[in-house]
């Protein structure tokens, strides 16, 4: 729940006093009194945006992550690898940045499948099931 709608309720329905607001909440009283004066319904901060270190980098780095991903597994080369290859380029930022990016850069490669039929449907156009069930006869029993 929203850490306004905490402190109204508290203060206005429940009558409880500021002080105890506050250290219930581990706030200053002064933050739960500047709360309450205000009419907006979610105190709002500035985002925070620090320039990193990678940043001048990532267009190289988005280079060798793409021919990277085109090779086969064995063939791919490792981030470590990577990071060294761009501490050669000037590069002074850790191999932890370069594994964040890279962890980033694959989540916005996969793309969806959309199917051209619904699965349901494959067996009314034709088009053999991947389910099945075979009976197996052993004797006297049949097991599914």
């Amino acid at each position: 729940m929203a850490l306004l709608g905490i402190i109204r309720r508290w203060h206005i329905r429940d009558q409880v006093p500021l002080r105890e607001i506050a250290r219930r909440l581990g706030i200053s009283r002064n933050t739960v009194r500047r709360y309450l004066r205000t009419e907006i319904t979610e105190p709002s901060y500035a985002e925070r945006r620090s320039p990193s270190a990678i940043d001048k980098y990532a267009f190289q780095l988005s280079a060798l992550l793409k021919t990277e991903a085109a090779k086969s597994r064995k063939q791919r080369r490792t981030l470590k690898q990577i990071h060294e290859d761009l501490k050669e380029l000037g590069f002074e930022g850790s191999y932890d940045r370069v594994a964040a990016f890279a962890r980033v850069w694959r989540a916005g490669q996969t793309d969806v499948i959309a199917l051209s039929y619904p699965p349901s449907a494959a067996e009314s156009i034709g088009r053999e099931s991947d389910f099945f069930e075979e009976e197996k006869s052993y004797g006297e029993c049949t097991r599914a």
